[in-house]
């Protein structure tokens, strides 16, 4: 097939439709109307023979062909632009919408307190915040970027680790006064231990202890299993367990007494915090921003974090 600039120019569309999410934000990257990136789409597969979107009223999807044409073109229209934008030099500013998925933890004890001072450096960006689970396809979605924990699994997604949070397994002094307190991790097999799901399995995480090159993990039992963090900690709490919770989330229960960690000599299980984008190519101003100043204000919460080993 010979190439001719207006299969570029359909690339370039489907990309920023993959990367939108929709034909209507894809337009709006691109100056064009949504029917006009629809024609657009409709024009390269009658070229290519093949089609590359599976469009209905709600949802918009690559078909394995779009997929396999994507993750192939992707790369080489970064480096295009990145070539356009390294001639060209020219500033662009942070505006217009972002639309971000934020684990509720990072955004409670790390993004809330900052935000002042994202809105002082970028008034014209205007941020929708969306909480969903660490799981999920960004581009269906539409979203622009999240924050997400847990290890981030090979694909067209762009991540970066932003931290890492201790492991920590705590109890309420209350339950510690009813039950006793384990002196060593495999006594909790005669605890009663809350269970929250990893959203990726579908299943309660295991519990994990590490010191050193020292690994164990425990099986542990309870009659509550939740996929809600809050919920987990409050029950925690209140008694009615004990819980393997984030540092990031209790370290302001632990300093007020109202949870106590229970295995100090086991301080090297961590659980790593990335920051992602759906595309790996050259992100916009507004994207680049917001993704420097999550590293940013990750970096300066550690300083008051124990140290997480990298």
């Amino acid at each position: 097939m010979s190439f001719d600039g207006r299969l570029l120019s359909g690339l370039s569309v489907l990309a920023a439709v993959v990367e939108a999410g929709s034909f209507s934000r894809a337009g709006e990257i691109l100056g064009l109307s949504a029917s006009g990136v629809s024609r657009s789409i409709d024009r390269l597969e009658a070229r290519l023979g093949v089609r590359l979107l599976n469009r209905t009223t709600r949802t918009l999807n690559l078909t394995s062909e779009g997929r396999a044409l994507y993750e192939r073109a992707a790369p080489h229209l970064e480096g295009i632009e990145v070539a356009a934008s390294y001639v060209s030099g020219a500033a662009v500013a942070v505006r217009g919408a972002l639309r971000v998925s934020v684990n509720p933890i990072f955004a409670r004890y790390i993004l809330a307190p900052k935000l002042p001072l994202l809105r002082q450096r970028h008034p014209d960006l205007k941020l929708t915040v969306v909480q969903q689970p660490d799981v999920g396809d960004l581009v269906t979605e539409g979203i622009d970027v999240a924050v997400r924990f847990g290890p981030q699994p090979p694909s067209t997604i762009t991540s970066k680790l932003l931290l890492n949070t201790r492991v920590l397994t705590v109890a309420a002094p209350a339950y510690l006064a009813q039950h006793g307190r384990p002196l060593h991790p495999q006594d909790l097999t005669g605890h009663e231990c809350i269970q929250y799901i990893d959203p990726r399995s579908g299943k309660p995480f295991s519990w994990e202890f590490r010191r050193g090159r020292e690994w164990l993990s425990v099986e542990t039992q309870g009659h509550l299993i939740t996929t809600d963090v809050d919920l987990m900690v409050q029950a925690c709490v209140s008694g009615t367990g004990i819980a393997q919770v984030l540092s990031l989330s209790v370290a302001h229960l632990i300093a007020d007494g109202k949870l106590t960690e229970l295995f100090p000599e086991w301080p090297d299980e961590t659980y790593p915090l990335y920051v992602a984008r759906p595309s790996r190519r050259l992100a916009p101003a507004a994207v680049e921003a917001f993704l420097n100043f999550c590293t940013e204000i990750s970096d300066d919460f550690e300083e008051i974090q124990p140290r997480a080993q990298r």
